[in-house]
């Protein structure tokens, strides 16, 4: 005969009878995993891997270098610029194109009048000349005389 498993009948003092609840096997569930504490990162806390929902696949960033400056902004800048230059440019070809009309109309004029002065020379005749001749004689205290 076997000797009468122990019992305890009377707890001792301020202590509690401790019960298990429910015993769970190793394979019986999922296991556990630790996950980091969304609101303190300096723990974790645990939790089932069934409850855990899959990671979605984060979408791929552009990481190339941005410019400092806009592109558009740099176009539309050169094109005031080249604007305002092509301008000034045209004006200083107009500029220079009147001064050039200028030294021709100069250029023109001597030449009709020494061909004028050159026809009076070689053509002889056509009207007569006509010749005047002026004396003036001043004497003293503003007294003059003039005759032609």
């Amino acid at each position: 005969m076997l000797p009468e498993r122990y019992q305890s009948y009377a707890q001792p003092a301020g202590q509690r009878v401790l019960q298990p609840r429910e015993v769970e096997l190793y394979d019986e569930h999922d296991p556990i995993v630790h996950v980091a504490d969304p609101y303190d990162p300096n723990r974790s806390v645990a939790v089932r891997r069934s409850q855990l929902q899959p990671m979605q696949p984060v979408q791929p960033r552009d990481l190339t270098p941005q410019p400092v400056l806009d592109p558009v902004a740099l176009r539309l800048l050169g094109g005031g610029v080249g604007g305002g230059v092509l301008l000034w440019g045209g004006g200083q070809f107009l500029v220079g194109a009147g001064q050039f009309v200028s030294a021709l109309s100069g250029v023109g004029v001597l030449l009709f009048f020494l061909a004028l002065a050159g026809a009076r020379v070689l053509l002889p005749g056509g009207r007569g000349g006509t010749h005047i001749e002026v004396h003036n004689h001043a004497r003293g205290f503003g007294r003059n005389t003039t005759n032609l």
